[in-house]
């Protein structure tokens, strides 16, 4: 699913994972089960991550930069909404979604008290911003060293000092 995408058959799945068929569908009773869990285990281990990020006791700029490779690394990992159509989550992949969301809120509200984000970034900047960043553009060479870039680029964008006003 992470490689072929959304509409890969089940069974192809299931020999994928070594498993029978039967075995994946005892187990997800449908594609959108199936989707559900891996999406809950994203945003579980992007949560996880955005604590450990919270944690760290140095500039806000700093611990997003921290944060960011930790999730370009686990990028093979994650299998997220904004990668494509929207689906429908269980309550409780929503309510995960929901505590990360928060964390990188308190991160960002914490990097605008202390003056090092601009004050117009929002939380939503932040999350299309990594989806961007975990989404290899096809024939794109060497996506990590890019994506560092990338980021750099961004972080320097975020900065305090920065000018330019955002559209609203």
């Amino acid at each position: 699913m992470l490689r072929e995408g959304r509409q890969v058959p089940m069974a192809t799945i299931a020999a994928e994972a070594g498993l029978g068929v039967g075995t994946l569908y005892r187990r997800y009773p449908n594609r959108e089960a199936l989707l559900d869990a891996l999406t809950h285990r994203s945003f579980q281990l992007l949560l996880d991550i955005a604590h450990q990020t919270e944690a760290r006791q140095e500039s806000t700029l700093s611990c997003l930069s921290w944060w960011w490779d930790r999730v370009l690394a686990e990028r093979a990992q994650l299998v997220l909404p904004l990668g494509g159509a929207p689906f429908a989550m269980s309550t409780r992949t929503r309510a995960v979604r929901s505590q990360l969301h928060d964390s990188l809120r308190r991160l960002l509200t914490r990097g605008q008290r202390e003056g090092s984000i601009r004050d117009d970034v929002t939380v939503a900047d932040l999350i299309i911003f990594g989806a961007i960043l975990v989404a290899p553009l096809p024939g794109a060479p060497d996506w990590d060293r890019t994506a560092q870039r990338q980021k750099e680029i961004y972080l320097d964008g975020l900065s305090h000092t920065r000018r330019s006003p955002l559209p609203q």
